[in-house]
């Protein structure tokens, strides 16, 4: 089982299976060698990598407890930080709506003060994460289905409030120490600041892009790592992916064509939750897929997502996301309103067509987990092939 673990606790005979961060912070060229040279482990030590994963099964492993150097009086453990109360799905939407609106109002200020020159400031970026995280720790879904909706005008603010909630989904999925799952929550914040860079009659044209104004976006990596580096104290996962969302495990992204192993575990995590994000929102040429759509769609791709990153990442907003259209195999039509914990193939819904009849029922909620051998979803459903006003007002409307 891989694990990541700081520089400082590298020793040789590791087998390093990838970097945590970008190919600039760096001389390797790749991952995936045993560590046996001790120039190269000074070279390591002397990088700005913040982590890397080893692989015990083909190197060293870390020492045991046992074996561990004891913690010295003037060096205490961290006390467990307090648990975060937990909220039920109507509960944490109410308070997710006014999280979502101070998001959108704090990125729309910093992003207007990239515009004017000035550099972005690293504290209250972590402090609108932090809060972000405290509505996920409330509940894991509220946020990240309230932040799905946009309006035209708010796209570019929303999209990095929605990919920093998935960012920190996906960090806690994998089981990365809190430390990374914040910094995973900063660089989806900041990851498409570079858009900045790229004229509005482009970024918001109600048409599909030219061949000439696609090749303008995708120089939008590499300004946001020139503005991100205008701080130093950006951290170099951060930049690495705004610099790496982009690119795909088999070399055919932009703008480095990086390949596999190449490219970090922060950025193969942004791709997947930049491509969600986009494909379920409504742009003005184009109207976004239902959730479950989006994820059997993505499950198809090859080359495009490194598959432990993306089942990490369907864990985390579940096969049928909250807002899912789905068929019963009574022949009902249901929206998802909460993912079961432990079972993504059972979450609760609120039914309210019958396609036999095809007429609207009496709504009701109906949790699958429990009337299993009952009743169970078969199917997915695209809402474009309905004419349903308000699709999403039936997943809102949860009890408190």
């Amino acid at each position: 089982m891989l694990k990541l673990i700081s520089v400082q606790q590298l020793q040789m005979g590791m087998y390093i299976h990838q970097f945590c961060g970008s190919w600039l912070d760096h001389s390797f060229w790749k991952a995936g060698f045993v560590l046996n040279n001790h120039e190269d482990l000074r070279r390591l030590q002397r990088s700005n990598l913040s982590g890397l994963w080893i692989d015990p099964a083909k190197g060293r492993d870390l020492p045991a407890p046992d074996e561990a150097q004891p913690r010295t009086p003037e060096a205490p453990a961290s006390p467990s930080p307090t648990p975060v109360p937990r909220a039920s799905m109507g509960e944490e939407l109410q308070r997710a709506i006014k999280v979502c609106a101070h998001s959108r109002q704090a990125v729309m200020q910093m992003f207007q003060e990239v515009r004017m020159g000035q550099v972005i400031q690293v504290q209250p970026v972590n402090e609108l994460v932090s809060m972000i995280t405290g509505s996920l720790l409330r509940h894991p879904h509220a946020l990240i289905s309230l932040a799905r909706l946009k309006r035209a005008d708010d796209y570019t603010y929303m999209h990095s409030v929605a990919v920093c909630a998935l960012m920190l989904a996906t960090a806690r999925q994998l089981g990365l120490p809190e430390h990374l799952v914040q910094l995973a929550g900063v660089a989806g914040l900041l990851h498409d600041v570079g858009k900045l860079t790229i004229p509005d009659t482009i970024l918001n044209k109600p048409q599909r892009l030219s061949d000439n104004e696609f090749e303008q976006v995708k120089l939008h990596p590499e300004a946001g790592g020139a503005i991100l580096r205008q701080n130093g104290a950006v951290d170099a996962l951060v930049l690495d992916v705004c610099l790496h969302h982009h690119e795909k495990v088999d070399g055919s992204g932009y703008p480095h064509r990086l390949k596999g192993e190449q490219i970090s575990l922060f950025a193969q995590m942004g791709a997947v939750c930049d491509v969600y994000d986009a494909v379920t929102s409504n742009r003005p040429y184009n109207r976004g897929w239902d959730p479950a759509e989006a994820i059997q769609r993505m499950s198809t791709w090859t080359g495009h997502f490194d598959q432990r990153v993306f089942q990490a990442f369907v864990k985390s907003v579940g096969i049928y996301p909250v807002g899912s259209l789905v068929r019963l195999e009574s022949g009902r039509l249901a929206v998802v309103l909460e993912q079961h914990p432990e079972a993504l193939l059972t979450p609760k819904v609120r039914v309210f067509f019958s396609t036999r009849s095809n007429l609207p029922l009496e709504q009701s909620v109906i949790d699958l987990a429990r009337v299993q051998g009952q009743e169970r979803i078969v199917g997915r459903e695209a809402p474009g092939n309905w004419d349903f006003k308000e699709l999403d007002r039936l997943w809102r409307e949860v009890p408190a």
